[in-house]
């Protein structure tokens, strides 16, 4: 494994690799060598600390994938500053709640994305901002938060832009880079993320230098990446797909790092794989099946690329062998992890069958131990489901402020392991359902669903039953030019599923709840099909 920061990645890659492509933003007509970048986050780095920042102070970045990311990445770290990623979704009263929880003394952001308007956002919370000095506001709602950056060209009275902040540094603030180098532990906090916060309040996963770089590490040798690989990262940065198996597994291996645009659209992400001509491609299901729906999809030339990661969400057989077939990535892989394990625990090989790259989530990454355990703590035996538990270098130091984290990570996935050590997950234990006492995994349902050739995407949820307590209630977005009724596809399951996990209830939708990065909201569509069915029943 690797002993160093997150800088010293960097600083490692500017020597190796001084002339290759480190970034490539088109919409940003940015492209940025190794050198570059390292000298450009350099020049952030002291441009933060004479803003008043000091080492071990938190920093949030709020905007969407543009190369600033980058700079704000590195940057913080040179500084020995500890990243707060903020997800750019987030409403007015989320981003007082983040900037809260971890005491952000500094905040880079943008300006407005989309329907967010940020600066209207922190005039709001912040209102002492019209008359405070650049670096030096004191706000009621937001005590720790001193300085300001913003990403715009605008003058915006109480914030910095972020071109006056990075202007080229002096010899005397580099000495200080040099000085912070020497002092800064590769066990130390570099970054926090916050959960996605479904149950209760958002938590801030807390991580290391050497969880990030190493679990980047062990997935760039799985993927077998090597300076001459080019990486389309349409993920989000805010999230660690984008910020650990994206720029970070880049930097270890000199491979380029290639944004799309600030956020996932099919069409654009096609036309740069193209234009880029990228070995690999990083996504979520959603974003797949988007760009295999493109309607100008045959007109790309895929021919580069070669693998990648899915990861966030089930893959259905039948996508990935879209995704093999169509856009000829013969060595994609399925990785499974959390936030908290920095992300990736497992994950499946390039060579491995289509069938263990889509019924399994693959095996534990090198120097990471996996438990499956019952609700004793105890250890189940070999096929029988329990709690996915993760222990290694990759588990974070803990929640903010909320005490170091046990050995043991308890993921809350249900999951089974064959013999050769290949991991199932059959459900979240949250999602689990208790049909008349007999425990239900949705993803079993869900599975068997999608070998239905007129099914594109299916969601299992419960929902409240008198006389069961949960009932089972399929959700189905049928293929194109597709058609089906509910009671043909019960019968679909008849003789296949054992009685009790036949859906009661079956919906088909055009579209599903989703979040920023593409994952299905099941909580929201069982909250919805609940209140549909509370209402049918009413009105009976």
């Amino acid at each position: 494994m690797l002993g160093i920061t997150v800088s010293g990645v960097l600083d490692a890659a500017a020597s190796r690799w001084p002339d290759r492509d480190a970034l490539v933003v088109t919409d940003q007509d940015v492209r940025w060598s190794w050198k570059e970048l390292r000298e450009r986050a350099r020049a952030l780095a002291t441009g933060l600390l004479a803003t008043g920042l000091n080492t071990g102070d938190r920093i949030g970045m709020l905007a969407p994938n543009r190369a600033e990311w980058l700079l704000a990445q590195f940057g913080s770290a040179y500084a020995g500053l500890i990243l707060v990623n903020i997800n750019p979704a987030y409403r007015q009263a989320e981003l007082e709640y983040a900037l809260n929880k971890v005491g952000c003394r500094g905040l880079i952001t943008e300006t407005r994305f989309k329907s967010s308007d940020y600066i209207g956002m922190l005039q709001s919370l912040a209102p002492e901002l019209a008359t405070a000095s650049c670096g030096d506001l004191h706000a009621e709602r937001l005590p720790a938060l001193r300085t300001v950056i913003q990403l715009g060209s605008e003058n915006i009275p109480g914030m910095f832009s972020l071109e006056q902040v990075a202007g080229r540094p002096a010899e005397e603030p580099l000495q200080r880079l040099e000085a912070i180098a020497q002092q800064l532990d590769f066990d130390a906090a570099v970054n926090i993320q916050f959960t996605s916060g479904t149950t209760g309040a958002p938590k801030a996963a807390t991580l290391t230098h050497h969880n990030m770089i190493n679990n980047a590490r062990m997935s760039a040798d799985i993927l077998r990446f090597t300076e001459k690989d080019r990486l389309c990262i349409p993920v989000p940065m805010y999230h660690c797909f984008g910020m650990v198996l994206g720029t970070l597994l880049c930097a270890t291996t000199g491979a380029a790092i290639v944004f799309p645009g600030a956020a996932f659209e099919a069409k654009s992400t096609l036309q740069v794989i193209e234009a880029e001509a990228c070995t690999a491609l990083h996504g979520v299901p959603t974003m797949f099946i988007a760009m295999l729906d493109d309607p100008g999809f045959e007109q790309y030339d895929l021919s580069s690329l070669r693998t990648g990661i899915m990861a966030g969400a089930p893959c259905p057989v039948e996508l990935m062998r879209e995704v093999i077939d169509d856009m000829q990535m013969s060595e994609v892989t399925i990785g499974y992890g959390m936030t908290e394990t920095g992300p990736l625990s497992t994950q499946t090989l390039p060579d491995d069958p289509i069938e263990l790259r889509v019924g399994t989530v693959g095996r534990a990454l090198a120097h990471t131990e996996i438990k499956i355990v019952d609700e004793d703590g105890l250890i189940v035996a070999l096929d029988q489901p329990g709690e996915l538990c993760v222990r290694g270098y990759n588990v974070m130091l803990g929640y903010w402020d909320d005490g170091k984290q046990d050995r043991w990570m308890h993921t809350g996935d249900i999951a089974t392991m064959d013999e050769a050590g290949y991991v199932r997950i059959v459900g979240r234990s949250k999602d689990m359902l208790i049909r008349g006492g007999e425990n239900v995994y949705p993803r079993e349902i869900e599975d068997f669903l999608y070998t239905n050739p007129k099914v594109d995407q299916v969601e299992v949820v419960g929902v409240p039953d008198p006389k069961f307590g949960e009932e089972i209630a399929a959700c189905i977005k049928l293929g194109e030019g597709e058609r089906a009724t509910a009671e043909e596809i019960q019968e679909f399951c008849r003789g296949q599923l054992s009685y009790f996990k036949i859906p009661r209830y079956v919906f088909f939708v055009e579209e599903f709840p989703m979040t920023v990065t593409g994952k299905v909201q099941k909580f929201v569509l069982r909250e919805q099909l609940a209140e549909e069915l509370s209402q049918k029943s009413g009105t009976s």
